[in-house]
């Protein structure tokens, strides 16, 4: 059965290469193979939500510049509903440089985040939440993230937060979240190791958490169960997105599964797409 879900944060352009090595100082480089793609934490999860065959919202400031016209028409491929928060302005969604080193699969990223784009909470559509089975947020419109997430904790709709890295405002949505899907670079206040993590995130009575680190396990505590789960050993060619990916995997495995299950399986997916050049190509294949 189809299931619905909105995916709450950044939107961007992707200008990604592949590349010998990330470029030094005064060095020009010529890359090996590039492509172009909408991108963002929010954004990557939305599409591999519908890409495993359900309908994602994605909800965030998009505007009327020029670059959102290339934005759209990626994401038009994958059937994401773009619900724009400020449709009038003129400014230019944030634009990512990535630079993937084709021997090892990592990535140098420049770019700008949702701190110049900021939704107001009056531009959300009074149906934001008919129909939606689960909530993804990414922590890059915390404004516009909190008034919905405490709105879908009256409603029984459960929250995911992708905890790529601490953003402040965050404290102040864990309250409402049924699952904190964290990296190894979370580190809340006065956090220095994966335990205190775990216990600030278990403060807020946040029934399952996960931190996940690269090829290394998955740790994870659900309903105060503790564990490990292994993830696939793969040959690496660009790690670009695959958080992101492994967060609309899971996204789409909750609501068929169990906890543990949902992030084994999207863990599988993160792994797929880890051997692709790119945020789309793994979908290709």
């Amino acid at each position: 059965m189809t299931k619905n879900a909105l995916f709450i944060g950044l939107i961007t352009l992707d200008i990604i290469y592949l590349a010998p090595s990330p470029p030094q100082s005064n060095q020009k480089l010529v890359a090996n193979d590039y492509t172009l793609a909408a991108g963002g934490p929010a954004t990557n999860a939305s599409v591999t939500f519908s890409y495993l065959g359900n309908q994602a919202k994605l909800l965030g400031v998009l505007g009327s510049h020029p670059i959102q016209k290339l934005i759209t028409a990626d994401l038009l491929k994958f059937r994401i509903k773009v619900i724009d928060l400020s449709t009038f302005t003129q400014e230019s969604p944030p634009v990512s440089s990535i630079t993937v080193t084709e021997s090892t699969g990592e990535r140098a990223v420049i770019s700008i985040n949702a701190v110049k784009t900021q939704g107001e909470i009056n531009s959300i559509p009074a149906d934001i939440l008919d129909n939606i089975d689960l909530i993804l947020i990414d922590g890059h419109q915390m404004a516009v993230s909190k008034f919905i997430a405490e709105n879908a904790k009256n409603q029984n709709i459960p929250v995911v937060i992708d905890g790529g890295s601490w953003k402040p405002g965050f404290e102040e949505i864990l309250p409402f979240v049924d699952y904190a899907i964290c990296s190894a670079n979370f580190y809340p206040p006065n956090c220095h190791n994966k335990t205190e993590v775990f216990n600030y995130l278990q403060s807020f009575k946040i029934p399952h958490i996960a931190i996940t680190c690269g090829e290394q396990p998955i740790e994870y505590i659900s309903n105060n169960n503790i564990g490990l789960i292994d993830v696939p050993k793969i040959k690496t060619v660009d790690t670009l997105g695959a958080g992101d990916i492994f967060h609309g995997a899971f996204c789409h495995y909750i609501l068929q599964t169990n906890f543990i299950d949902a992030l084994a399986l999207a863990s599988n997916i993160a792994g797929r797409a880890c051997q692709y050049f790119g945020s789309r190509r793994w979908m290709e294949k």
